[in-house]
């Protein structure tokens, strides 16, 4: 036999190329390793020979369903370990309503210092820094048992759920992927059924996907929170339309103002919004919130350029643009106060418009005031005639609560005790009094209660020589009032 040339053995002996050999399995291998490089799974492989091909690992980071966003990293290592790690599971299940809107807009129009009525309907899915890998396949033993495209649906799924080595790509028919995702919900694992409904979207028409789902509640649900998550809006819109979820679909495209900057554009969008199909609520909700953001461009626009003393005293602090409407009502009563109703700045023109309680118009407008120690329109406020026509002071929230206000706001002593006087329960009035030392109100209280003894117990807590000293000393001197102890 002729010796190869020396070239001939650099050839054959070379990395890039490979002897012919009769190991079919190794060349089974190769194959089926190039054939699913292409597959978009999640895998962890319990089992590894040690072989050091560049074949990309990654497993699930165990986050659950109501995030979705599993992130693929690189687990060479633990691979290695010969350990089989679980696929993780889920406890809870997205909700989707079956009739309604899901959620309400009541809450936008709540005085709070964040708009947080509104949470993210789908929040930021980081899929730019995470790359999904093919799964690496493992050497097949002899028997052939764990060629992974021979599975069945059960099988499968079992896999998944073990983290080790599968494939979806070799259910084709429409009939196979439907097996295969009943299966997944069966086993009560929302990773698992999400990683099947992704693989449908990819491999389904979406009329198709669609119908099916309707006759699948729980894969439905989680497809629906999956294409909230990953934020594909439109997909979303047309599956509940499809659903006959219009209410649902138009709270969805309502929620696309929050990512609209300018005011003018915003305003618009909102108009456009109003004949969307909303429950009456939400109708109503959305109404008031183009007529109060129209409202707000108005007023911005005109006290930007507005010279009077209490702008000058009082600088704006901030803009009034896409704030709540009790905090519009408020800078309304702060600055704007007194102003007749036909104008859009007036709070009397804001509390009709909006239908705002007497209750809330009155916390509201009280804290503004006392803000400014305007003191005489804080009594206008209470102020009510009779039919008499006699002024006597009325208040839906309770005077305790306005010397509370009252206080914060550092209102002189006389404001004060003209307002704690005002309390009907004696020991309520006794307890606010001592709370915030109004003393003439105590001294009077443990007399009109003939108390005797907790007047000279208050004396004590007095400077000698004081008003209030000499006052209660003149009590317990006076021999015509019939003390009861």
């Amino acid at each position: 036999m002729t010796r190869a040339k020396p070239e001939d053995d650099e050839y054959w002996n070379s990395s890039k190329f490979k002897a012919f050999t009769f190991d079919d399995d190794d060349d089974e291998f190769s194959r089926l390793k190039e054939s699913k490089r292409a597959v978009n799974s999640i895998l962890v492989d319990d089992d590894d020979d040690g072989d050091d091909d560049d074949v990309e690992r990654v497993s699930w980071t165990g986050e659950p369903v109501g995030s979705i966003s599993w992130s693929v990293k690189e687990t060479a290592s633990s691979i290695r370990s010969g350990s089989e790690q679980s696929f993780p599971k889920i406890d809870t299940t997205p909700s989707l309503s079956k009739q309604g809107s899901g959620y309400s807009l009541s809450s936008l129009f709540k005085a709070k210092s964040k708009p947080g009525a509104f949470q993210s309907f789908s929040e930021s899915f980081s899929d730019t820094s995470t790359r999904t890998y093919a799964p690496e396949l493992r050497k097949p033993r002899s028997d052939g048992k764990d060629f992974v495209s021979d599975l069945s649906p059960e099988e499968t799924v079992r896999r998944m759920q073990k983290g080790r080595a599968f494939s979806l790509e070799k259910f084709r028919s429409l009939q196979d992927k439907l097996l295969l995702l009943d299966e997944a919900v069966a086993v009560y694992d929302g990773n698992v059924i999400t990683a099947v409904l992704i693989y449908l979207k990819r491999s389904l028409s979406k009329e198709i996907l669609f119908r099916e789902l309707m006759a699948r509640d729980v894969a439905l649900r989680h497809y629906v929170h999956y294409l909230k998550e990953i934020g594909e809006q439109k997909l979303l819109l047309e599956l509940l339309k499809a659903l006959g979820r219009t209410e649902n679909m138009a709270l969805i495209q309502y929620k696309e103002h929050l990512n609209i900057k300018d005011e003018g554009r915003r305003r618009d969008f909102l108009k456009s919004c109003l004949s969307l199909p909303f429950s009456q609520d939400d109708a109503t909700h959305v109404q008031d919130h183009y007529t109060l953001l129209e409202r707000q461009i108005i007023i911005e626009a005109s006290d930007k350029k507005a010279d009077a003393d209490i702008f000058k005293k009082f600088p704006r602090k901030a803009s009034i643009l896409n704030m709540p409407i009790i905090t519009t009502l408020y800078y309304s009563c702060f600055y704007h106060y007194g102003e007749s109703e036909g104008t859009f700045s007036s709070p009397s023109n804001i509390r009709k418009t909006f239908r705002i309680s007497e209750k809330q118009y009155i916390l509201t407008a009280l804290g503004a005031r006392a803000k400014l120690k305007s003191w005489f329109d804080v009594d206008s406020l209470f102020n009510t005639k009779n039919w008499l026509g006699y002024t006597k002071k009325r208040s839906p929230i309770g005077f305790h609560r306005v010397v509370d206000i009252l206080q914060k706001n550092s209102a002189p002593i006389q404001v004060l005790q003209e307002y704690v006087n005002l309390i009907d329960d004696p020991e309520l009035k006794l307890s606010v009094a001592l709370k915030y030392k109004c003393h003439d109100v105590i001294i009077n209280t443990y007399r009109d209660l003939k108390d005797r003894q907790q007047l000279i117990v208050y004396r004590e807590k007095l400077e000698r020589d004081s008003v209030e000293y000499r006052k209660i000393q003149e009590l317990l001197n006076n021999g015509q009032i019939r003390w009861k102890n």
